[in-house]
């Protein structure tokens, strides 16, 4: 089965959940936050985040700093990497500091010589696998989750593994045909971060889930809020490997939506941040790199903006363990060369070739 493609944009998620959900980034969308008080200086962010999860972290940058204007850019994963990995090459500004999901991309632009080290006492406190040669810095702790529409998911259905999910589909494969999705792994960056972490972490259960999502006629999309909007419409009743931040942020607003947390295995992401060498403002940027490893930015960033932390209660009404940071099956995507070999430029193609055949049926090569 091919699976259909769908798109939304920016707009019309934001009339369905409000303020306080997320949702696919307008390629370049970029908005100013003015100095509290009168502007001294100016940081230029540009970040593969959506710019609702970051506004409370900026605000909040803004009253320890309130002469500091933030200009904040937004993307979506693939073509923040592109721009990023342009301005390197030519050595021109892109912003004072580079922020991403795709921990993979950013930790190829730090190999290839595009990244400030810098170090801290708060640099020193985020765990190893959060860390790469103090270049690349993880603040957030989010897992990838299986969302729901309990409308149309009885709870005698919710998958809470791989395994399950993928009986799930086998076994009612008319009644979920064309209301499964997941990332398009050939235009999301995360998306083939998540997937390609998957391969290697449970490859004959993966497998076999990525054959039912296809006999399902799975539908595939570059971004989370795509396909959140989609399950809470309810042209789509399940979704794979979303965002767990995002995806809850949407829970909070339709109480339909349901969010798992999968007891297998469960990805964890930690959004990454580097200093780029081509900043005109390395100073602002360490600045905001400190807040938002700080315990004042990691607080507004469990409250506000990400809900998720790695020592911390699950939010309320996800449906997993009371908390995540000590247990077996939560398995971190460590920031580190490892990832080098998810961005290898023939090995990705390679990956995304297999994807493609094994859920759209035929080979289709990374654009």
């Amino acid at each position: 089965m091919k699976p259909r493609l769908f798109f939304a944009h920016w707009a019309g998620f934001a009339a369905f959940a409000l303020a306080p959900a997320m949702a696919m980034a307008v390629e370049g969308t970029s908005r100013l936050f003015p100095a509290i008080n009168g502007e001294t200086a100016r940081l230029s962010i540009h970040g593969a985040a959506d710019l609702q999860a970051m506004e409370p972290l900026i605000r909040d940058f803004q009253e320890l700093a309130p002469d500091i204007a933030v200009d904040y850019s937004d993307y979506v994963t693939n073509e923040l990497y592109r721009r990023a990995s342009a301005a390197c090459e030519q050595n021109t500004p892109l912003g004072d500091l580079w922020l991403s999901s795709s921990l993979d991309q950013l930790v190829s632009l730090a190999n290839n010589g595009c990244a400030l080290a810098y170090h801290s006492s708060e640099t020193a406190q985020v765990p190893k696998w959060a860390n790469w040669r103090d270049e690349v810095f993880g603040f957030t702790f989010e897992p990838a989750v299986f969302v729901y529409n309990a409308r149309y998911v009885p709870e005698s259905q919710v998958p809470r593994t791989r395994a399950e999910l993928a009986e799930l589909l086998r076994r009612r494969r008319d009644y979920y045909r064309g209301r499964v999705g997941t990332f398009d792994i050939r235009t999301s960056g995360v998306g083939y971060l998540l997937a390609f972490s998957d391969a290697r972490q449970a490859t004959a259960t993966y497998g076999r889930l990525l054959e039912s999502m296809s006999r399902a006629d799975v539908k595939v999309s570059c971004c989370t809020g795509t396909i959140l909007q989609e399950i809470a419409s309810g042209r789509i009743y399940l979704a794979y490997n979303m965002i767990g931040s995002y995806s809850y942020a949407a829970a909070k607003a339709n109480p339909d939506m349901k969010v798992v947390i999968p007891r297998d295995y469960t990805l964890i992401l930690s959004r990454g941040v580097l200093v780029p060498k081509t900043s005109q403002r390395p100073d602002l940027a360490r600045r905001f790199l400190d807040y938002l490893l700080s315990k004042r930015g990691q607080d507004v960033a469990r409250r506000k903006a990400f809900f998720f932390a790695e020592k911390g209660e699950i939010p309320e009404g996800v449906d997993g363990p009371s908390t995540l940071g000590e247990l077996s099956f939560v398995q971190p995507i460590r920031i580190g060369p490892a990832l080098l070999a998810a961005q290898d430029e023939a090995q990705r193609r390679r990956f995304i070739d297999d994807w493609s055949r094994s859920m759209l049926s035929q080979p289709a090569s990374s654009p």
